[in-house]
């Protein structure tokens, strides 16, 4: 995780600070915030992530960054005081991993078998397979039905319509 000042604005009494703030996990997810401290409080203005946030992962963002940004920013976090550093590794983020709610989904082959067999048991269920999809890999719906494009494209489903 990486926390850095973006612009300064002040204004008659004192000051608007804006910080950048990203967090990076190791099966390539980014979440990239916008906070600002305006009279001693930090809020967050803006969140961007690839792939989007489940609600799980929405809600616990607060708690990922709270205590970095904090620092950033010289304000205390009003929690126990506990240190920053306690599950974070080198990489960054090993903290934030941890509480992560969406699960690492399979590369390559293993991760189209996969959503392979997701879909197929959705569409015996009679539900929409894309949303079993998303659902299971906790990507969005243009990364799902791009992973269910590579599943087709390997043979593990069949093609959408006849080539040319």
């Amino acid at each position: 995780m990486s926390v850095w000042p973006a612009w300064k604005v002040r204004d008659g009494g004192g000051a608007t600070v804006w910080f950048g703030v990203r967090l990076e996990f190791r099966d390539g997810a980014r979440v990239d915030a916008l906070a600002v401290l305006s009279k001693g409080s930090v809020s967050i203005e803006d969140v961007r992530a690839e792939p989007a946030l489940s609600l799980d992962d929405l809600a616990a963002l607060a708690d990922w960054i709270e205590a970095p940004l904090s620092e950033a920013c010289g304000i205390g976090t009003g929690r126990d005081g506990g240190d920053v550093e306690d599950g974070a590794d080198a990489e960054g983020g090993g903290g934030a991993e941890a509480g992560r709610a969406r699960s690492v989904w399979p590369r390559g082959i293993e991760g189209q078998r996969l959503v392979a067999q997701k879909y197929r048991a959705a569409q015996e269920a009679g539900v929409d397979p894309v949303l079993a999809v998303m659902s299971a890999t906790g990507h969005s719906r243009r990364r799902s039905l791009r992973l269910i494009g590579q599943a087709r494209d390997a043979g593990f489903l069949t093609p959408r319509r006849a080539r040319r």
